[in-house]
């Protein structure tokens, strides 16, 4: 069977699983695994705690409209390259030796991006900053299923899916207010202590594993530069593309070929050298291939929620930051309030069943806003919010169990690089969709509904004439003009609001597929046990 056939592990994997023997030095091991995941939180949140901040800091540093949107962009691209490299990184020194050099980094980038004087320099520690600091995520993965016990690894997963959830949704909110009480460098400067925590914790108790030396000898360099050829292209076409009209921009039609050219000599490069920067046999096992699809998909739901909700709120009801960010705390509290059932649910039966239920749960909440108006408030996406929470949690615990359930210690740790690439992959891709589902249903309602007006409906010629009058009571100069204006204004309105009405229907429709799809995954249970569970 191909699965049981990966479970023979490479030479150099000796040293590489962190064998959770007999004995459990529990207190260092929750320590260390504890100030791992604060790392995480913080490298996660650093992503999206500029959202709300954009204004001020382009004021800042003096950037234009068009510059500013780089802040986010520029720590993105050179992330999604050090998540797959993590995997050898780790195995090659150790988890602990990344870790610490990662996050020491991450502190130094945070220091200097604050102290930017201008956007080039901005976008230059920015991109720094994603690149030292994107080790910080998929490392902590690792060790949740390498250093905890077979019988404790549903608690750690809980745990990270709190953190991957909780912190692209506080971001915004904690930006915001950190903004309007001090000031945008403290967006960056706020990692500093948490960063030293963090290091402390670590240093001092994070020794989960040693590195292998001998992996150093024959390092792929040609793969690691079609690898980040690949990643930083295919990222840039996601993250600029819906800005630029897709292909009928000459450099992003460059990019996507390049992408793709890169991407199959990665693949070709990966399976053929006898040492690759990331190993991709993993594939070959059914669970992961599944749990990394599906994992894509939470990814996009996780995502495409947060950035949907704030769009809506700000362009059509017009939502400062603080207030969309207390309209969206429903979603954070419900996944934090889920975190302990799902690995309940998880823990106590085939997690297929709740994956399923999860994605369907999810896929609902969604659905709830595909009709959409413009009078939606707090309370109108409460339960929009409480739903898509619950179902993202529930579905993402799961989907790490069913991930890494039949996966062999040895390959673990570049299988956490891979699962958390693919989440971060997902999320641009269901981005790049939302956002050029917007814009496209946008005009498509918009034409719409100015050719009913050109029909000369009966309604509508009412509604002119009488803000016609109302204009001329009120002194206006043109009020034709005026009253033209206005019934673009609301046409506008309205097509915004049934475009978002489709962009909600369409990822409640990709969380109701990958539900039925959870169901071709093989029973977690059923499956053979890794080799360093067996005592």
């Amino acid at each position: 069977m191909t699965d049981a056939a990966l479970s023979a592990p490479p030479k150099s994997s000796g040293a590489a699983p962190a064998a959770p023997a007999q004995e459990v030095d529990w207190g260092k091991l929750f320590l260390g695994f504890g100030a791992m995941v604060i790392g995480q939180f913080m490298a996660i949140l650093d992503i999206q705690i500029v959202a709300a901040s954009l204004p001020q800091i382009q004021a800042g540093v003096g950037a234009s409209a068009d510059q500013v949107s780089w802040i986010q962009t520029a720590y993105l691209i050179p992330e999604v390259v050090m998540i797959p490299l993590s995997g050898y990184l780790s195995r090659l020194w150790g988890t602990q030796r990344v870790y610490l050099m990662s996050c020491l980094g991450f502190i130094i980038m945070s220091v200097l991006t604050g102290l930017s004087s201008s956007i080039d320099m901005m976008i230059l520690t920015r991109a720094l900053q994603g690149f030292i600091g994107g080790a910080m995520i998929p490392t902590v993965f690792a060790v949740a299923f390498t250093a905890f016990p077979p019988e404790r690894r549903i608690t750690a997963s809980v745990i990270m899916g709190l953190i991957v959830t909780l912190a692209p949704t506080v971001g915004p909110t904690l930006g915001g207010h950190l903004t309007e009480w001090l000031s945008w460098r403290w967006l960056f400067f706020i990692n500093v202590p948490t960063g030293m925590l963090v290091l402390f914790g670590v240093a001092r108790w994070g020794q989960f594993d040693k590195g292998d030396p001998s992996l150093a000898k024959g390092f792929d360099w040609f793969g690691l530069a079609v690898m980040a050829t690949f990643l930083m292209s295919m990222q840039f076409v996601l993250e600029e593309g819906s800005k630029n009209s897709w292909f009928e921009d000459s450099g992003i039609l460059g990019l996507t070929v390049l992408a793709v050219v890169s991407g199959v000599v990665f693949i070709w490069r990966s399976l053929s050298y006898r040492n690759p920067i990331v190993e991709l046999r993993a594939f070959a096992n059914r669970n992961f291939s599944i749990g990394v699809a599906m994992t894509a998909v939470s990814g996009a739901s996780l995502f495409g929620g947060t950035f949907l909700l704030p769009q809506f709120l700000g362009r059509v009801r017009h939502y400062s930051a603080s207030e969309v960010g207390t309209t969206m705390v429903v979603s954070g509290l419900s996944m934090f309030a889920t975190g302990p059932l799902a690995g309940r649910l998880v823990r106590q039966m085939d997690p297929r069943i709740p994956m399923f239920i999860g994605f369907l749960l999810a896929g609902w909440g969604m659905y709830m806003a595909h009709g959409v108006t413009k009078d939606w408030g707090f309370w109108e996406f409460a339960g929009v919010q409480a739903c898509r929470g619950v179902g993202v949690m529930i579905a993402m615990i799961a989907t790490q169990q069913v991930t890494m359930s039949t996966l062999p210690p040895h390959m673990i740790k570049n299988a956490s690089g891979l699962v958390n690439l693919a989440r971060n992959t997902g999320g641009a891709v269901g981005l790049a969709l939302l956002a050029t589902t917007i814009t496209n249903q946008t005009a498509l309602y918009y034409m719409g509904l100015s050719d009913q007006m050109s029909q000369g409906d009966a309604r509508i010629a009412g509604m002119m004439q009488s803000l016609a009058a109302r204009m001329t009571q009120l002194g206006v100069a043109d009020p034709e003009g005026a009253t033209r204006k206005a019934i673009g204004g609301m046409l506008e309105q309205q097509a915004t609001v049934l475009a978002f009405g489709d962009s909600f229907t369409l990822l409640a429709y990709g969380c109701f597929v990958a539900a039925a799809v959870a169901l071709l995954a093989k029973p977690a249970k059923n499956a053979p046990p890794p080799p360093s569970d067996a005592h």
